[in-house]
C-alpha cells in the first residue's frame, strides 16, 4: 500500500515545530506502526487507512500527558494532513518517506 513505510514528519505546534519519525504498515483497512520523537517511541492505535486517507492516534507524555489524533492523506512520497491536540485544537503536519 502507498502508505507502508517509514515517514519523516514535521508538525507545527503551539510550542514551534517538532520533529517526529513514523513507521506505517497497512493491512485492509487498518494501519498499524510507531511513532517516535526526542528519544521515544510508542505504539500508534486506532489506526485506519482507506485508499490514501490514512488516520491514527498516539499517546505522548512529554511535554504533558496527552493523546494526538492525526488525520490526513498520502501523495506519493508526502504526506499531510491534521493533529488534533486535544483542547489546544488542531494544527497542520506534513511529511515525507524516509
Amino acid at each position: 500500500m502507498a502508505v507502508d513505510g517509514n515517514w519523516n514528519l514535521t508538525m507545527t505546534t503551539p510550542m514551534g515545530d517538532r520533529q517526529a519519525t513514523l513507521s506505517l504498515s497497512s493491512s485492509g483497512g487498518t494501519l498499524t506502526g510507531t511513532q517516535g520523537a526526542d528519544g521515544n517511541s510508542t505504539e500508534i492505535f486506532d489506526g485506519t487507512v482507506n485508499g490514501d486517507d490514512v488516520a491514527w492516534k498516539v499517546s505522548i507524555t512529554n511535554p504533558m500527558p496527552l493523546t494526538l489524533e492525526f488525520t490526513g492523506k498520502v501523495a506519493g512520497d508526502g504526506i499531510s494532513g491534521e493533529m488534533g491536540i486535544g483542547p489546544m485544537g488542531s494544527f497542520p503536519f506534513t511529511g515525507t518517506r524516509a
